[in-house]
């Protein structure tokens, strides 16, 4: 076993996982997992650099990390940094930072890098059931940007567009600098359009239809499958490999979509950073659903962090 560190910062939240991994037998023992909200991508589709208070969030965070791996004791640490930090004019003023903190330079992962790790913490768990057939299609919905792949034990195609539940809810449902509360038709209708254009985009890479089984990663997902489940908390061990039909994901979309965000916040499983971007996100996983036919979705707490983890072994 070779006790590993991996961290994957993206545009709405920064996550850890230290675990011990067996390459030989596939075995991964989860020792410390845990999220930060930091909203590192507050802005940027507008400005183009990351925010001085977003940064800092982000430094706070890796700061407590830190402490947390060398108390582990893990031999190995990999920082990937994706989406919003790709897209910055003043990403180097955030990998100065990460490397003062955690002595690694964070790797800032292109979008199809990021789906390989996607997939293979997704799926590595699955092969060989037979209740689940392939190939599968993983979709990883993250704040800046959502990467579909199609594989069976392997990638196959992957892509990924610039579709995420921070940046569509920045770009079309802020009004005078608040998020509305809650959208107009006409704010939704805008949200869609983009949504619409971007599978449009995967689907000329990566054949969507073709999936058998679909699963879904990160937060606007797990939380949609917390509120289909009625959850009194946020449960992972509840949430990990639920299914979630695609009639109770047009339920929750439009529900999150209609109601405000003190309703939203009163949701017992919601996390307070997702409050203000969970209806842009679902609505994501809806329109994926329906364009691919898909009558349910796994949902996967394993994503990027375990695929990051696997490959330092």
């Amino acid at each position: 076993m070779t006790r590993v560190a991996a961290v994957d910062c993206g545009t709405n939240s920064i996550r850890l996982l230290v675990a011990d991994v067996h390459p030989d037998t596939g075995e991964l023992a989860e020792l410390d997992r845990r999220m930060t909200i930091v909203r590192l991508g507050q802005g940027v589709d507008r400005t183009g650099r990351l925010a001085p208070e977003a940064l800092e969030r982000t430094f706070a965070a890796c700061r407590e990390y830190a402490a947390v791996i060398a108390e582990h004791g893990a031999e190995r640490v990999r920082f990937v940094a994706t989406s919003a930090s790709r897209d910055a004019e003043n990403r180097d003023d955030f990998v100065r930072g990460v490397v003062d903190i955690l002595g690694v330079e964070p790797e800032v992962v292109s979008g199809d890098q990021e789906a390989e790790f996607s997939f293979t913490g997704a799926t590595r768990e699955l092969t060989g059931r037979s209740d689940l057939k392939r190939p599968y299609l993983v979709v990883d919905i993250g704040g800046g940007s959502t990467e579909f792949v199609v594989g069976e034990e392997h990638v196959r195609s992957a892509r990924s567009v610039d579709v995420g539940c921070v940046r569509m809810t920045e770009r079309h449902l802020v009004q005078d600098g608040v998020v509305s509360d809650p959208p107009s038709a006409a704010q939704i209708e805008a949200v869609r359009a983009d949504i619409e254009a971007a599978l449009d985009l995967a689907e000329e890479t990566v054949p969507l239809r073709e999936a058998r089984t679909l699963v879904g990663l990160a937060g606007s997902v797990t939380t949609v499958s917390a509120i289909a489940q009625d959850l009194p908390e946020y449960d992972s061990a509840r949430i990990h490999h639920s299914r979630v039909t695609r009639d109770r994901v047009r339920e929750i979309t439009e529900w999150l979509l209609r109601s405000t965000h003190a309703e939203r916040a009163a949701v017992p499983s919601m996390h307070p950073g997702r409050v203000d971007v969970i209806a842009a996100g679902a609505l994501v996983l809806l329109a994926i659903m329906e364009r691919v036919g898909a009558e349910e979705v796994v949902v996967s707490e394993h994503d990027i962090l375990d695929g990051i983890a696997w490959s330092l072994v």
